[in-house]
């Protein structure tokens, strides 16, 4: 669905609203103070993987986190996603339906780094597990790899805690460049990615686990390196 009908039928969903201008100006209001909800999830856990990073680096003298960069999706995109859904484009549907309004993407050296930085996470008390789907055992058709977590954090406000949802990407650094390319191709959503085209990509995302799978295995070198096979320790 192109963004010129998203729009038209999420006018059409909220006709009422539009009828009062004060109706509007609250539902702005509102919007804004989630979006500060969404931001504050994604400043604790970030910062809850820095002082990982900080202390793992400080305990074995090299880092499991490369890059953490983090984004809140945008308006138009979350009215995307509820259509897609076959929700109405309410405030109501984006708090209780997506999870992955505040997202933070991870980059690790090496695959066991993925799991132990997500096992590290997950094992505090605060941080509570939502969904995990390992695409990095299980990969996507496309050829596509990382392990995604969505998680709710506790963020405490001067009159309430909020339980906030986060959705975390984490993935190797050759993971990232295929990811961050192939999404370049697709930067149309109306275009039909050929078919050679879509062969050629999963054959270079396989090409890139290989690579993976021999680094891990020369990283096995470093003093102290430990594998971790799974992201909750199983």
């Amino acid at each position: 669905m192109n963004q010129e009908l998203i729009l038209r039928k999420t006018a059409r969903d909220n006709k009422e609203l539009f009828k009062d201008p004060e109706a509007i100006i609250n539902t702005a209001m509102e919007f804004q103070q989630l979006l500060m909800l969404y931001e504050s999830g994604i400043k604790q856990v970030t910062t809850k993987l820095e002082i990982l990073e900080d202390e793992f680096q400080s305990k074995h003298e090299r880092t499991p986190i490369e890059t953490i960069t983090s984004r809140i999706k945008e308006p138009l995109s979350i009215a995307e996603k509820l259509q897609r859904k076959g929700l109405a484009v309410t405030i109501d549907n984006m708090v209780n339906k997506l999870y992955d309004i505040a997202g933070i993407r991870v980059t690790c050296p090496f695959i066991s780094d993925v799991y132990h930085v997500t096992q590290m996470l997950l094992s505090q008390d605060d941080i509570t597990l939502i969904e995990l789907k390992d695409y990095i055992k299980n990969p996507k058709e496309s050829g596509y790899r990382s392990l995604h977590v969505i998680v709710k954090v506790g963020v405490y406000f001067s009159d309430q805690k909020r339980e906030i949802p986060v959705e975390i990407q984490i993935r190797t650094i050759a993971m990232d460049f295929w990811a961050s390319l192939e999404h370049q191709l697709h930067y149309k959503k109306d275009y039909p990615m050929p078919a050679n085209i879509k062969e050629e990509l999963k054959s270079i995302a396989e090409t890139i686990c290989a690579n993976d799978e021999r680094m891990q295995k020369l990283a096995t070198n470093i003093p102290g390196f430990k594998v971790y096979n799974s992201a909750t320790g199983d």
